[in-house]
């Protein structure tokens, strides 16, 4: 039973290392290799396809999602295409599909992988997620200079339940996408409108930005002095 036990360690072992093999090799043949075009350029592809457009635009910002690709040229696309509004509604949904996606690819190929993965994110992402769920995706979401895909992997991997990870994500990405949707509305048609839903839109990525922070804090402070966490 010692022998049975030992090999199925070896083949899981096996699994995992191959996974992340897999894994890391496709995120660097993705970033090096996928040229992502400009938003101009992916407007008249994506316009080409009609009515069909959106679902094609929010299956490619979805694949772009799970990739350390900047999303921003997606999101911006969206307002060059669809405005301001429906711009928005499918970059939302798109960006939340592929972050969903990592979320669940890393639950399959474990916390070390991921760790590994992550690289430099790796430490940061897991100490914002110790021990404040909510208000730390929501800080990381909302956070200059932290792109999606460490947040997605690593709530994945650290423990994250979905359910927090789903209403997290869905509150935090809402103003930050439409402030870049209405700057693809602004280069497509500048009017006064867009331009206003740009100022209301970073108004409220930086106002949620100061609240999620303050509530991460105050969250990781309340988990240190918890009797459970002694």
């Amino acid at each position: 039973m010692k022998g049975d036990k030992v090999s199925g360690t070896s083949w899981d072992s096996l699994l995992r290392n191959g996974a992340l093999v897999v894994v890391l090799l496709a995120m660097v043949w993705l970033v090096f290799n996928v040229d992502l075009p400009s938003a101009q350029e992916l407007e008249d592809r994506i316009d080409d396809f009609g009515w069909l457009a959106w679902l094609v635009f929010i299956g490619i910002y979805a694949v772009v999602a799970l990739t350390p690709i900047p999303v921003t040229v997606m999101a911006v696309t969206g307002g060059l295409l669809f405005g301001p509004v429906i711009g928005s509604a499918v970059s939302v949904v798109g960006v939340l599909l592929g972050s969903w996606g990592g979320y669940w690819i890393a639950r399959a190929v474990g916390t070390d992988l991921i760790r590994r993965i992550l690289g430099s994110h790796g430490p940061r992402v897991e100490s914002y997620l110790d021990g404040a769920g909510f208000e730390a995706v929501a800080t990381l979401r909302l956070m200059p200079g932290v792109p999606y895909w460490p947040v997605n992997y690593g709530s994945g991997a650290f423990g994250i339940d979905q359910k927090t990870f789903l209403s997290a994500s869905v509150i935090s990405v809402v103003p930050g996408q439409i402030s870049l949707v209405a700057l693809g509305a602004v280069v497509a048609n500048p009017t006064w409108y867009n331009g206003v839903i740009v100022i209301l839109g970073w108004a409220a990525v930086i106002t949620m930005t100061v609240v999620a922070s303050r509530r991460w804090k105050r969250a990781s402070r309340e988990n240190r002095e918890s009797p459970a966490a002694e």
